[in-house]
């Protein structure tokens, strides 16, 4: 697979939340007609609803997506490393997370200061998680490294993060 881990490295991707991988699955996410691709720029107006996410990989195969902020509050000073703003398990190969469990309810981008990266994190089941996965007590302080180490799930098969930061009020669209 042609599918290069180069931009995560750079975009600190690898290093702050997940460990150096090999990418398995391709995933493809748009907000609107807005393909997101590594270090992007989306705006957080763009970002409100969940995004379109397209998952290939194996359909006897199930997914769980993460999606983080490793940048809360402010990249900075991320003290609430990492802010997780949606999880879904049990999603089929070949499907999106519709397919899937939602865990915890999507929250779109809000960075109040500086530019926060948003990564999407897939990781590949043993089996299904049934009532195994619970939400987190809190959105602050998540670690997906811990989330992926107690549901067994690995290294991840792919993930995909763009960049978005506070929109003027005046260019709110």
């Amino acid at each position: 697979m042609a599918v290069s881990v180069d931009p995560l490295v750079v975009g600190r991707v690898i290093g702050d939340v997940v460990d150096m991988f090999v990418p398995t699955v391709t995933m493809s996410i748009y907000y609107a007609s807005k393909h997101v691709t590594n270090g992007c720029d989306v705006k957080p107006s763009m970002a409100i609803n969940p995004p379109k996410v397209s998952i290939d990989g194996h359909p006897d195969h199930l997914y769980t997506l993460v999606m983080t902020d490793p940048d809360a509050p402010s990249p900075s000073e991320p003290s609430m490393r990492e802010w997780v703003h949606w999880i879904v398990c049990d999603i089929p190969g070949g499907t999106n997370p519709t397919q899937g469990k939602e865990i915890l309810p999507y929250m779109g981008p809000r960075p109040p200061v500086g530019i926060h990266r948003y990564i999407f994190v897939l990781f590949q089941q043993n089996g299904p998680m049934g009532t195994a996965v619970q939400p987190p007590a809190s959105r602050a302080n998540f670690n997906t490294r811990l989330f992926a180490d107690h549901l067994n799930l690995g290294l991840p098969v792919a993930t995909v993060y763009f960049n978005a930061q506070k929109e003027p009020i005046s260019r709110r669209r």
